[in-house]
C-alpha cells in the first residue's frame, strides 16, 4: 500500500538479519549463540547505582536537560586521556566526537562521506551492522580476503589498484564476526599499501580491550601516521550496552562535519548516560574491572572451543579466539547453512548464518557463534544439539 511512498534509499537497505534473529530466540528454551551481547554479570550494577546517585546529587537539572552535540566535556577528556597514556596519540577533545553507540558512528561516517556509487572496501566477511549503514547511502562495497594473520595483501593490492576506494572500514581487533586480529606485521604491510592512497581509513574497535591471552596491545594500523584515520570505540562491551554510548576519534576538521551530521539526527546522545559513565569512569579503575571481563570470557570460549572438538565432525573447522565475543564456524563444501538453521532451531539452538556478513552472498557455509552469554554448562549443551543438527543434515 505504502510502496510508492518509500524512498529508494530505504528500499535498498535490508533489515538487520541479527534483529530478526533475535525474535525468533525469545522463546526460553533456545540457546543463543546468534546476538553480540555482554554478559549481564560483566556490568557493575553496584558501582553504577553509586554513580546515579552522586550525579544526581552533584548535577542536579544538569542530567536531564538538552546538551552540547559533540558530547560531555569530562567523558570526552577521559577518553582523550586514555588514548594518549595506551597508545601515545597526541589528541585533545577536539578530536572527539560522542555517539549513540558505534553504529550511529557508522551512520555519521556514512552521511559524511558517502555518495551514492562510492566504493567502500571491507572485509570479506565484514561487519553486517556497517553493510547495513552504509547500504542505506548507496555505497558500492568491494571486499578484501581475510587470511588468518589478516588482510589477505596481494587481495589488497589488487583491491586498492582495480577500484580506488574512497574509503576502507577495518576491525582489526577480534574481528566480528570471525574473531580473528590482525598481526602486527600485517597492519604495517596494509599500511605500506594504502598510506598513499586518496582514502578515508576506519578503524572500528569495540572489542581491542577484550584480549584473554597473553599478548602486547598491537599498535592500529597507521596510528599517528595519517590524518585520514577514523578509530571508533565503545563502553558497551566493556561498562553496559544499554546507555549506547560510542565515540569517534578523528581530525578535528571531519570531528566538526561529523558534529553538523548528528546535529541534523539527534542533537546530542543521551546526556544522563553521558554523565553516568564518566563518573563511573573517574571513581573507578576500569582496568581492574576490565580484567574480570576477560577472565570470566576467557573461561567462555574456552569451553566453547572444547566443545566443539569433542562434538563437531572432523570437517568442521573453527577459529580460535584470544579475545572479543565471537568464533567463526566453516561447514564443509556444499552444505546449506540456512538448513543447518532452520535444523537447529528444531532442537533450540540458534547461530547467525554467514550470509548477512558477506556482500552480494552465494553459496555461504559459514556461521557465528557468541559465547559470551552463556554460562560454562548452556554452552556445553548448545553445542552439542549443534553438533547433532550438523550430523543430522
Amino acid at each position: 500500500m505504502f510502496e510508492k511512498y518509500f524512498s529508494e534509499r530505504i528500499k535498498n537497505t535490508p533489515s538487520s538479519f541479527i534483529r530478526e534473529i533475535l525474535k525468533v530466540t525469545q522463546d526460553p528454551e533456545i540457546i543463543s549463540f546468534a546476538g553480540g551481547l555482554p554478559n549481564p554479570i560483566s556490568f557493575p550494577q553496584e558501582a553504577l547505582k553509586i554513580s546515579m546517585n552522586r550525579i544526581a546529587d552533584t548535577y542536579g537539572a544538569k542530567i536531564y536537560q538538552y546538551s552540547t552535540t559533540l558530547g560531555l566535556d569530562s567523558l570526552r577528556q577521559y577518553i582523550a586521556d586514555r588514548y594518549n597514556r595506551i597508545w601515545g596519540m597526541d589528541i585533545t577533545i577536539d578530536n572527539i566526537i560522542i555517539t549513540t553507540g558505534s553504529q550511529q558512528a557508522l551512520d555519521l561516517i556514512g552521511k559524511v562521506f558517502i555518495n551514492d556509487g562510492d566504493k567502500v572496501m571491507v572485509e570479506k566477511p565484514s561487519y553486517l551492522g556497517l553493510l547495513q549503514a552504509f547500504c542505506m547511502y548507496k555505497a558500492d562495497f568491494v571486499q578484501t580476503k581475510l587470511n588468518d594473520d589478516g588482510l589477505d595483501i596481494e587481495d589488497l593490492k589488487n583491491t586498492v589498484k582495480t577500484y580506488k576506494p574512497k574509503a576502507a572500514y577495518l576491525i582489526p581487533n577480534f574481528q566480528n564476526p570471525t574473531g580473528l586480529t590482525y598481526t602486527k606485521e600485517n597492519r604495517e604491510k596494509v599500511f605500506e599499501v594504502i598510506k598513499d592512497e586518496d582514502m578515508i581509513l576506519i578503524q572500528d574497535d569495540p572489542y581491542g580491550e577484550l584480549r584473554f591471552e597473553e599478548g602486547e596491545r598491537i599498535p592500529y594500523i597507521g596510528l599517528n601516521k595519517s590524518e585520514k584515520n577514523l578509530y571508533l570505540g565503545s563502553f558497551s562491551k566493556i561498562v553496559t550496552p544499554g546507555m549506547r554510548l560510542g565515540y569517534i576519534i578523528g581530525n578535528s576538521e571531519i570531528i566538526k562535519m561529523l558534529e553538523t551530521a548528528k546535529q541534523a539526527s539527534d542533537l546530542h546522545s543521551n546526556i544522563f548516560g553521558q554523565y553516568l559513565i564518566a563518573d563511573y569512569l573517574y571513581n573507578n579503575d576500569l582496568d581492574k574491572h576490565i580484567e574480570k571481563i576477560k577472565t570470566l570470557y576467557k573461561k567462555q570460549a574456552y569451553t566453547m572451543v572444547e566443545a566443539m572438538e569433542e562434538f563437531f565432525p572432523k570437517d568442521i573447522k573453527f577459529t580460535r579466539p584470544k579475545g572479543g565475543m565471537f568464533t567463526w564456524v566453516t561447514l564443509p563444501e556444499g552444505m546449506d547453512v540456512l538448513k543447518l538453521f532452520d535444523k537447529a532451531i528444531e532442537k533450540k539452538v540458534a547461530f547467525v548464518p554467514g550470509h548477512p556478513f558477506y556482500v552480494n552472498p552465494q553459496k555461504v557455509n559459514t556461521l557465528r557463534l557468541n559465547y559470551t552469554n552463556a554460562d560454562a554448562a548452556t554452552i556445553r549443551t548448545g553445542i552439542k544439539r549443534l553438533a547433532d543438527s550438523i550430523k543430522e543434515i
